[in-house]
C-alpha cells in the first residue's frame, strides 16, 4: 500500500494518523518531491477508475493560470490533463491510497481510508 500525500495537508495527515491507528503496512510518497510521471499518473487514474479531471484541484491558484476549468474534459483532452498534473503535481488530489487489491482511493475521508485498508 502507498499513499500519495502533501504533508501540509490535513486531510493528509489525517489519513496517515488512521493507518497507523489500524496498524497498516504503507509507503509514504510525497508527491510534491517525488513527482510522479504521467506513467504512473494515467496507471493510478486507471486504479482508481477515474479521469485525470477527476482528481485536479481546480481551485488551485496553478490550475488557474493554467485555466484548466475551461479544458475540454474528453479523450482527445486526457494526455493535455495528465501533462499538467506531471509538470504541476500541487494539481493532484491528495490523499491516493494505492490498496492491496490493485485498485486505488482518493482518501479524503476516513471512510475511504477504511475502504482502501479493506481491500
Amino acid at each position: 500500500m502507498e499513499i500519495w500525500i502533501n504533508p501540509a495537508c490535513s486531510k493528509c495527515r489525517s489519513a496517515l494518523t488512521l493507518l497507523d491507528a489500524e496498524g497498516a503496512d504503507y509507503t509514504v510518497r510525497r508527491y510534491l518531491e517525488d513527482v510522479p510521471s504521467p506513467e504512473e499518473i494515467r496507471a493510478v487514474l486507471d486504479r482508481l477508475g477515474l479521469e485525470p479531471w477527476d482528481i485536479t484541484r481546480t481551485q488551485e491558484p496553478e490550475a488557474k493560470e493554467l485555466g484548466v476549468k475551461e479544458w475540454a474534459r474528453d479523450a482527445g483532452s486526457r494526455e493535455r490533463w495528465i501533462e499538467a498534473l506531471a509538470s504541476h503535481p500541487k494539481l493532484i488530489q491528495r490523499p491516493i491510497i494505492t490498496a492491496q487489491d490493485g485498485s486505488a482511493v482518493v482518501a479524503r475521508t476516513d471512510e475511504a481510508v477504511r475502504d482502501a485498508l479493506g481491500r
